[in-house]
């Protein structure tokens, strides 16, 4: 492949990824009214369009139309910087994951992954971080009560999650001797899943995804009773658009993230006694993948109509005295065990 024919390749791949990501969150939101609707047994969505598959379209044409209002007590530079902070974090941290395994096209090969890094997980847990910032900036911005509180109650979700979770990965991280993603993929063909290996490693990391995404139980940030809204309480248009969004496309990414870490990933068990073709094998990969994919996205919903949300020193109290106590334990754990069968010396 030439050099021209790599960029060209890369920025395709970059545009469907980007593509994909959005279409995804925008069919969540009806995803979500759906799901709620079965679960209260109501209709849901089914005006705008065949069942209401137009809703989407219909509510990001509201927020462009919207009036774009900026509070004159605001600092108007970070106002309009918190959301795009949100928004560009959750987009670009689907470039380490990879979607699928290789297409060969005219005796070249296509990885279908935007960058293989060796750190993959590091940089997930980077962008994550900053992420925070998009809520923290904006609910300071605002210059409003309930904007300041919904942004200080994420700063501190996220710092006492993220321990959680990083001790999670640091156990995963030993088990297999890599930090990229693609390596973790490729090690868990068959049924070498890791969350056969992993299995506290991997309950710790979903209900850390769950607060890092904000979502129910963790909604305390934007939590409407008793917030209003939390700190995308004064923002319209658009801007609030780019909030809301962000939330979804985190849930997609996470989903997939999981899929990837714990769920073998794209590859599918015993595909190589089919005898299939490599195109056809790294399609089905990418179908297989984006079906465990929706199924987390699913959970995600079914979880947030089924529990109800938690007090904050209820947070507190799970994050700092339950799931970082039982990460450094499984850690330990696993730490011993390879000791014990001789995996270190």
């Amino acid at each position: 492949m030439t050099f021209t024919g790599f960029l060209i390749y890369k920025a395709l791949l970059v545009l469907i990824v980007f593509t994909i990501s959005l279409v995804i969150a925008m069919y969540s939101t009806y995803a979500e009214r759906k799901v709620a609707a079965f679960m209260q047994d109501r209709l849901g969505p089914n005006r705008a369009g065949p069942f209401g598959l137009l809703q989407p379209l219909a509510d990001g044409l509201k927020m462009f139309m919207k009036e774009e209002i900026i509070p004159n007590v605001s600092n108007k530079f970070l106002f309009i910087l918190g959301p795009s902070i949100a928004m560009f974090t959750s987009c670009v941290t689907g470039a380490v994951i990879p979607w699928g395994g290789s297409l060969h096209i005219g005796g070249n090969v296509y990885p279908l992954q935007v960058t293989d890094i060796n750190i993959g997980i590091l940089y997930i847990m980077a962008i994550t971080s900053i992420g925070v910032y998009g809520i923290m900036i904006g609910g300071w911005a605002s210059n409003n009560k309930y904007s300041l509180l919904g942004a200080l109650r994420a700063s501190s979700q996220m710092i006492s999650y993220e321990i959680a979770m990083g001790l999670a990965i640091i156990a995963l991280v030993m088990h297999t001797g890599t930090l990229s993603l693609n390596k973790i993929a490729a090690m868990q063909t068959g049924w070498h899943w890791n969350i056969i290996y992993q299995p506290v490693g991997f309950i710790i990391f979903l209900i850390c995804a769950f607060a890092e995404t904000n979502r129910t139980p963790f909604d305390l940030p934007e939590s409407d009773s008793e917030l209003i809204g939390g700190y995308h309480t004064e923002y319209s248009s658009m801007k609030l658009g780019f909030y809301l969004f962000a939330e979804y496309i985190n849930m997609f990414i996470s989903s997939a993230i999981i899929a990837t870490l714990y769920f073998g990933g794209y590859h599918m068990p015993f595909i190589d006694r089919l005898g299939l073709s490599d195109n056809f094998g790294a399609i089905l990969g990418i179908v297989f993948l984006f079906s465990k994919i929706f199924f987390f996205i699913f959970f995600f919903m079914w979880v947030r109509w089924t529990l109800p949300r938690f007090r904050y020193d209820q947070l507190m109290n799970l994050g700092w005295k339950v799931l970082i106590p039982l990460s450094i334990f499984n850690v330990a754990f696993t730490g011993t065990l390879m000791w014990i069968f001789g995996r270190i010396h």
